[in-house]
C-alpha cells in the first residue's frame, strides 16, 4: 500500500546519512549578543544581528507604538485593502537611504528577488547571474522567461564572455544581477568592474545588498557608496531583517517607473499581505538608528579585525576580507566532519555556531561562518576565540 509517510521518512534518513539534516536550537530569549536556551546561556555568532538592533529597546518601543496605532495587520493586499501611510513612509525611506528614487516592500526579501526578475524581463531579454548569488536570486531568475547566463564567482572575464554570449544572440535588456557581498565567503563583489562592464555592452545592474545595508558605505547605506558606483546601479534589493532590526520583510529600490511597475505586476506583492504594521514603524526606527549609526558600524567593523587577528594567530586558516561575515575553513576530504565536530564541540562550550559543508559549500571548502555584532564586547570575542582553540585542541587528538 502506499505510504506517504514512510517515502518521506525515508527521504529524512536519507538527509541524515549524507549529514545534510538541518536541525533548529530553540532559543528562550530575544535575539542578541547572549541567547538563553534549554541548554544554558551561549555566546552567539550566527546571527545576521550586524548592527545588534534586534533586541534595541527602541525599536522595540516604536513597534508597540506600531501595533497600538494601527493594529495587529492589514488582513489583506496592499491595493485590495489599502495602503496604511506607514508602509509608504517606510518605502521612501528606504529609497532615501540607498540612494534611489523609490522602493517597495515585499513581506521578505526572498519574495523581493522571486518578483522583480519575470516583471523587468522577457523571453527575448537575458540575466547575466553570479554563479554564488543568493538562491532567492536563483530562484526569481528561474521564474522568468528570460535567456539565463551564469559566470564564475566575480570573474570579470568570464562575465565579459557571457555579456558577449547574450549580445550575439540578439537579446534585448541585459541584467546583470550580483550579491553585494557573499554570505558564505564575506567577500564583495566587484562592483566598479561589473559597472564598467554594464556601460559597455548597455546592460543593467542589480545588486542584492541584504549583508551590506546598515553596514558598509556611507552611513551604512550599502555597496554601491562603498564602491563609489551609487549612480551607476540601476536596481538593489535587500532586507529588513539582518542588520536594520533583525525581523522580516524586504525591498527592491530603483527608479519611480520601476517601483510602480512592480505594484502592477510582482506576484509575491499582489498576492500578499502587507508587512505588519509594527515591524514597519519598528523598521521606520531602525532606519533612523542606522542612519546615524557611525559608531555601531565602527565597533562590529573593530570586532572583526579583533577576531580576524585572535584566530590568524591561533593558526586557523580564514578566508581574506575585512566584513563581519568570517569563514574559519576546515578544507580537504576531512573537512566537513571536522568543521561539524569543532561547531559542535564549540556548543558544549558556550559558544553557537553553525558548520557548512558540501553541498551548501563547494567539496572540500568546508567552514565554520562566524558572524560579529556590535552588540559583542571584547570579552566575547576573546572567549569565542579561546573556545575555539579549546574545541580544536578536544577534536583534533
Amino acid at each position: 500500500m502506499f505510504s506517504i509517510r514512510e517515502e518521506l521518512a525515508n527521504t529524512l534518513d536519507e538527509i541524515r546519512a549524507a549529514g545534510l539534516f538541518k536541525t533548529e536550537r530553540e532559543i528562550l530569549s530575544p535575539q542578541s549578543a547572549h541567547i538563553r536556551t534549554a541548554a544554558g546561556e551561549l555566546l552567539n555568532f550566527c546571527a545576521n544581528n550586524y548592527l545588534g538592533l534586534a533586541d534595541n529597546p527602541e525599536i522595540i518601543q516604536a513597534a508597540r507604538e506600531g501595533l497600538d496605532n494601527y493594529g495587529y495587520g492589514t488582513a489583506s493586499v496592499r491595493f485590495i485593502c489599502g495602503t496604511q501611510d506607514i508602509h509608504r513612509q517606510l518605502e521612501r525611506k528606504i529609497a532615501d537611504y540607498v540612494g534611489m528614487e523609490d522602493a517597495i516592500l515585499f513581506p521578505s526579501a526572498f519574495d523581493a528577488n522571486g518578483g522583480i526578475f519575470e516583471v523587468l524581463l522577457s523571453k527575448d531579454d537575458a540575466v547575466v547571474s553570479d554563479e554564488l548569488n543568493h538562491a532567492s536570486i536563483i530562484d526569481g531568475v528561474r521564474l522568468s522567461k528570460a535567456q539565463r547566463f551564469r559566470y564564475k564567482n566575480s570573474d570579470m572575464a568570464q562575465l565579459r564572455e557571457q555579456l558577449e554570449a547574450a549580445r550575439a544572440q540578439g537579446v534585448g535588456r541585459i541584467l546583470i544581477v550580483t550579491d553585494g557581498v557573499f554570505s558564505m565567503d564575506g567577500y564583495y563583489a566587484k562592483l566598479p568592474e561589473i559597472c564598467d562592464l554594464a556601460e559597455e555592452f548597455n546592460a543593467m545592474v542589480m545588486v542584492d545588498d541584504s549583508h551590506a545595508t546598515g553596514i558598509v558605505g556611507e552611513h551604512g547605506s550599502g555597496t554601491p557608496s562603498q564602491f563609489g558606483v551609487a549612480d551607476r546601479v540601476d536596481i538593489l534589493s535587500g532586507t529588513l531583517g539582518k542588520a536594520l532590526g533583525g525581523a522580516s520583510g524586504g525591498y527592491i529600490a530603483g527608479p519611480a517607473e520601476l517601483i510602480a511597475l512592480l505594484k502592477q505586476r510582482a506576484r509575491p506583492y499582489l498576492f500578499s499581505n502587507a508587512v505588519a504594521p509594527s515591524l514597519v514603524v519598528g523598521s521606520l526606527k531602525a532606519l533612523d538608528i542606522a542612519r546615524e549609526g557611525d559608531d555601531l558600524r565602527q565597533k562590529v567593523a573593530d570586532n572583526a579585525t579583533l577576531f580576524r587577528s585572535l584566530m590568524s594567530e591561533a593558526g586557523f586558516e580564514l578566508l581574506p576580507g575585512s566584513h563581519a561575515i568570517i569563514a574559519v575553513m576546515f578544507p580537504g576530504d576531512d573537512g566537513a566532519r571536522l568543521a561539524g565536530d569543532i561547531a559542535a564541540r564549540l556548543g558544549e562550550l558556550g559558544v553557537y555556531v553553525t558548520a557548512f559543508s558540501y553541498p551548501v559549500v563547494p567539496l572540500g571548502k568546508a567552514r565554520i561562518r562566524v558572524q560579529l555584532s556590535a552588540a559583542h564586547s571584547e570579552e566575547d570575542i576573546r572567549a569565542a576565540v579561546a573556545a575555539f582553540i579549546q574545541a580544536r585542541e578536544d577534536v583534533v587528538k
